[in-house]
């Protein structure tokens, strides 16, 4: 199979097509949603495809059946009819203000009038809005396709400021309200985002509104399969570990196939070597932010239990931390039970890139000088590759000592062991090492587990008044936490750590062959 062009940011169904990219065949999906209904949403993380996908259906809708020779649908779409496709997309920019947001609209309305050769709008948005659907639907004979790319962007913006962002969810409430009321002059609506705002504030009735999100029959429809990565990106695997590949980028999920961002794997068949190229992307300041105020106990977020209800709940001044980490694609589903109609979902990571990155960023936030967690986190590495545990306590010891004391006094952090444990895991983690938080024995439950190197890793927290009082290797012998690995035939080390609440650091530091 021959080499093609790799479709970095390439966001437009038809240069794709005609200039030879590499291209996975979603085709079958639009067929499906045609079929099916008339209405639909889609909330997926930044830079999963959402917006190739809403090209694609405006080249099919429109009739361009020169680009889809060779795809699924090319000989089960009717190429005659041509339907008035109206676009919308906030992708673009950001606004600051619900004027702003205004002018924007009636931008976007303008410039669907001039594309689809109808007269300009008169009056407010709605009245205008509803005006280019019916002028589009008399002028080309077939009723309207309207897609909605990024429709809650303005809002996401503007998160940090509530009121505004109140203020921007009404005026999108304002145009979307539109499609509910000419039904009969739409054939078909598409709107995708990120997040997943009720019904009852953002869509304002639209009752006949479809979301897919979690429907496990879409959960691919966006991102590339294993079987896709096999298939269509063959001549790019030469010289890449296809284990690592799936270790570092694989694993997202909405209740059904697994897939990769794309963003990732065209980067690292362009690259050829593993970065957290997604996550690069943007800094989740606002998430960061989210989980310090709320002190998240960060090995929690390995798994964390959920429901439809709170993973769906999105609303401005009221987003749960499982909510946003998993519509923001830092979490994905691992599993879930059905239990007596009531869905729970278990939550994770869904690869080391998100793992790593987002940890050594929280990290990075929580002490004075950004730089030293950066350079703590590679002396760790180092150290634990010789086993220099004197060498790890003097870093561990450092780090903390690098919080400022005004951020204890504001969140009042030193009562929580789990506040000390989260920076530890965190520096781990942020290494993208296989740990095991609370790990559940028949003995017990541990601190955390770390297996490098073909070692194993046993680590005991405790919260001391002052001294060092060696409670937490003894809980660690005592309770034969050890037991569990032994088949193994592995190097193992029990670990107790000691943290003083007077000093707010390491006091004790315990190793012992296990």
């Amino acid at each position: 199979m021959p080499r093609k062009k790799l479709p970095i940011g390439i966001q437009t169904f038809a240069k794709i097509r005609e200039a030879d990219y590499y291209y996975v065949d979603k085709t079958p999906f639009a067929l499906k949603l045609v079929d099916e209904g008339t209405v639909y949403f889609l909330s997926r993380p930044r830079r999963f495809g959402k917006s190739l996908f809403l090209d694609t259906l405006a080249e099919l809708f429109a009739g361009n059946e020169p680009l889809f020779r060779g795809l699924h649908c090319h000989d089960k779409w009717d190429w005659e009819k041509k339907h008035p496709v109206v676009r919308i997309s906030f992708a673009e920019g950001v606004m600051e203000s619900r004027a702003g947001l205004d002018a924007r609209i009636g931008n976007i309305l303008a410039e669907n009038e001039r594309r689809l050769g109808v007269p300009e709008g008169e009056g407010g948005i709605p009245d205008r809005f509803i005006a280019l659907i019916q002028a589009a639907e008399a002028r080309f004979g077939q009723r309207v396709v309207v897609l909605v790319d990024e429709y809650d962007k303005p809002i996401l913006d503007n998160l940090g400021a509530p009121d505004l962002a109140r203020a921007m969810r009404d005026g999108l409430r304002n145009l979307y309200s539109v499609i509910k009321g000419q039904d009969a002059h739409i054939r078909f609506a598409f709107l995708t985002g990120v997040s997943k705002f009720s019904k009852v504030n953002i869509f304002s009735g639209l009752n006949n509104l479809t979301d897919i999100t979690l429907d496990a029959g879409y959960s691919d429809i966006c991102g590339y399969t294993e079987a896709d990565v096999d298939a269509v990106f063959a001549p790019e695997l030469d010289g890449l570990d296809r284990d690592t590949i799936r270790h570092w980028y694989n694993g997202y999920n909405w209740r059904g196939k697994t897939v990769y961002n794309p963003f990732d794997l065209l980067l690292l068949f362009q690259k050829r070597e593993f970065r957290p190229f997604w996550f690069e992307t943007g800094t989740p300041t606002f998430l960061v932010d989210m989980l310090t105020e709320r002190k998240v106990y960060l090995p929690a977020l390995l798994e964390m239990e959920s429901s439809t209800e709170l993973i769906s709940a999105f609303e401005v001044g009221d987003i749960s931390t499982e909510a946003l980490m998993f519509q923001s694609g830092y979490l994905t589903i691992a599993k879930e039970e059905n239990l007596g109609g009531n869905l729970r979902f278990t939550l994770t990571y869904p690869n080391r890139e998100v793992r790593s990155a987002l940890t050594g960023n929280i990290l990075g936030r929580w002490v004075e000088n950004p730089q030293k967690a950066v350079q703590s986190r590679f002396a760790l590495y180092k150290a634990l590759e010789i086993n220099d545990f004197d060498r790890i306590r003097e870093i561990f010891f450092s780090l903390y000592a690098g919080i400022p004391a005004d951020w204890f006094r504001k969140n009042d952090i030193d009562r929580f062991e789990g506040y000390y444990a989260s920076v530890f895991y965190a520096s781990f983690a942020a290494l993208g090492l296989d740990i095991v938080p609370e790990d559940v024995s028949r003995q017990g439950r541990l601190d955390m587990t770390v297996k490098f190197n073909g070692q194993i890793y046993l680590f005991e927290f405790k919260v001391v008044e002052d001294e060092a009082e060696g409670k937490a290797l003894q809980q660690i012998k005592a309770r034969r936490y050890a037991d569990k690995y032994r088949a193994l035939d592995q190097p193992i080390h029990l670990i107790g750590v000691e943290f003083s609440k007077k000093e707010r650091n390491v006091t004790g530091f315990e190793v012992e062959v296990g």
